[in-house]
């Protein structure tokens, strides 16, 4: 869960200690943003300010000014993207499947609500239509007013933007699409987003609005040497289960502290070389790349030989009942209860007798 705490000021779990965004400004000299990574690790960096914050039925949202990595959007306490590195993320999520494809042309976007993938497809010459379905319209509305890099994105004439569930946007619906991309947040154990990284989504789901010969990409968590195997690994084995061709690949993201991990399937083989990648960068996207081109992503999807064994030999198959989550979000409630009482902020409960 991330945590704003001030060296003269007193942390509040997800707060501000108890302070005005105004008063916080006057000591951002000595801001910290804090996001618990995994036991015993936490992730840190200094803030120039708190630019906004807000919430809505489904999440609560807020701006950093970061010193190392620029403004970044926080929802519910995790870093979504930063604006010093998410063109790593957004270009590694969008491009391989969009040049794998022979003509994408339709594209519907599970999430996304940042505006950032959107940008991205956009740059795609051959794309008519993109559909963007966020369940938060909240976070649609705040990444419009607040993210300048995504507004051109946003008034796009091809980009239409549908506050609905994705899976029941999906489920109703009658139209297909060339490419389908889960921008989406990671598993959250109690969350609604783990539901839609299960076997019988991506089966019932997604593959029947696919065309003949589409492609769906989905991020897939953190994809480290040893995070890997959180969720990266059976997200990767459960496509397997629907899709006859499956690549995994995976970046680092400086400002996520990990390598990230992105799984990209379809019925149709994924035959282009790396000098074919680039010919079609080439003829196909406005503007220049700053990450991926053809031997970026052919060094991406060659995983590590430690990831390469675990996701040759992972069974595991994500279904509702047998679900996996990225690590800390269970308990986040508690751990921010733990930082209340340990500051004096509220009294601790009874311990129940375990006899």
């Amino acid at each position: 869960m991330g945590d704003i705490s001030c060296s003269n000021g007193i942390s509040s779990g997800n707060g501000v200690n108890g302070k005005s965004h105004s008063s916080l400004n006057g000591y951002r000299k000595s801001c910290w943003y804090e996001e618990e990574i995994e036991e015993n690790l936490r992730w840190c960096f200094a803030l120039n300010s708190i630019l906004h914050t807000g919430a809505s039925r489904y999440q609560d949202i807020a701006l950093l000014d970061t010193k190392p990595f620029g403004k970044a959007l926080v929802i519910d306490g995790k870093l979504q993207s930063a604006e010093v590195d998410e063109f790593i993320y957004h270009e590694s999520l969008v491009h391989p499947a969009f040049l794998h494809h022979s003509s994408p042309k339709t594209v519907f976007i599970m999430g996304g609500g940042e505006g950032s993938t959107a940008r991205e497809i956009l740059r795609h010459k051959t794309v008519e239509k993109v559909v963007m379905c966020d369940i938060d319209e909240e976070v649609v509305n705040f990444c419009k007013a607040y993210l300048a890099v995504n507004r051109e994105a946003f008034c796009d004439p091809r980009l239409e933007v549908i506050i609905n569930d994705a899976r029941a946007e999906l489920e109703i619906g009658k139209e297909c699409y060339d490419v389908i991309i889960g921008d989406l947040a990671d598993p959250i154990e109690g969350g609604p987003c783990y539901k839609l990284y299960t076997k019988s989504f991506y089966e019932h789901t997604v593959k029947p609005r696919l065309n003949q010969g589409g492609i769906f990409i989905t991020q897939a968590g953190p994809a480290g040497i040893f995070s890997h195997t959180e969720v990266f690994s059976c997200i990767y084995n459960t496509l397997r289960q629907v899709f006859k061709y499956v690549v995994p690949y995976s970046a680092h993201i400086p400002s996520y502290a990990d390598t990230w991990g992105w799984v990209m399937a379809s019925d149709s083989p994924f035959m282009l070389s790396a000098d074919e990648l680039d010919t079609r960068i080439k003829q196909r996207i406005e503007g220049e790349n700053r990450y991926l081109d053809g031997k970026t992503f052919s060094s991406a999807s060659t995983l590590s030989k430690a990831v390469r064994k675990s996701l040759d030999t992972e069974t595991h198959v994500y279904t509702e009942g047998a679900a996996r989550f990225i690590y800390g979000h269970g308990s986040v409630h508690k751990q921010n209860q733990a930082k209340l009482i340990r500051n004096g902020l509220m009294e601790e409960a009874p311990t129940k007798s375990t006899k």
